[in-house]
């Protein structure tokens, strides 16, 4: 996050800090694979590094695409704006990059404390590793059907509503919490693990009612013609079948 942080400074803006997100998990999931070797089983160790990779490293990738040729976020620009002084990169060095840091960290708790454990891959793996391909999927998707649909010029100031998006308003966020309860699920094969549960309940409770789903929301209901409409039809978080 420092890295980022730098690199912000230099560009003028700051929200790589959102590049920086998933590859801050990976970077945590690696460290701990390295200094877990030894203690925790060996598949354990490393089944839980190669999903958060694969989810830190698709997420980053994704926005580093969707961001090209952007200039800054309008989120942060409106949270900047308060810095004291005007000194928007000391303000953004800590409300923004320290902040997010010590997220990653609460959250990744369960993958570091799944790295030294030393039960053997069972059961409650298989259904924590069917969940996190679920997850996967509605962020996947849900990122390709929305990029789809606004690459066509036809759809300029309208609202998402087709595929997994008629379902949830927000099937890629819906699919982040899915990802981060199946890594805590890999934590809770033995008793200690349930020590950490609270670091997916943080990450839901971000995207849902933190800085995730309400901003966002806030944003396009004063942006997106039929907004309204599609929100009083639509789940704003489990998916379900749109109302009537």
């Amino acid at each position: 996050m420092l890295l980022a942080f730098l690199a912000g400074v230099r560009a003028g803006r700051h929200r790589g800090v959102d590049v920086a997100w998933g590859l801050a998990f990976t970077a945590v999931a690696w460290t701990g694979h390295a200094l877990s070797a030894g203690h925790g089983d060996p598949g354990r160790r490393l089944l839980v590094t190669v999903l958060v990779t694969l989810w830190g490293l698709r997420l980053s990738a994704h926005i580093r695409w969707r961001s090209r040729g952007h200039g800054e976020d309008p989120r942060y620009d409106r949270m900047l704006a308060k810095a004291p002084g005007g000194r928007r990169d000391a303000y953004a060095l800590r409300m923004v990059y320290l902040l997010q840091a010590a997220i990653v960290w609460w959250v990744a708790l369960p993958v570091q404390a799944a790295q030294y454990l030393t039960a053997p891959l069972g059961p409650l793996a298989a259904a924590a590793l069917a969940l996190w391909a679920v997850g996967m999927f509605f962020e996947t998707a849900g990122d390709w059907q929305l990029a789809r649909f606004k690459a066509d010029p036809a759809n300029r100031g309208r609202v998402m509503d087709r595929g997994l998006w008629a379902w949830t308003r927000h099937p890629n966020y819906f699919g982040d919490a899915c990802v981060w309860w199946a890594l805590f699920l890999f934590a809770a094969a033995e008793p200690v693990g349930w020590a950490f549960v609270l670091s997916p309940v943080l990450m839901t409770y971000l995207l849902a009612f933190g800085s995730g789903k309400p901003l966002l929301e806030r944003h396009l209901s004063s942006d997106k013609p039929g907004w309204d409409a599609y929100a009083a039809r639509t789940s704003g978080f489990l998916p379900r079948p749109p109302r009537r």
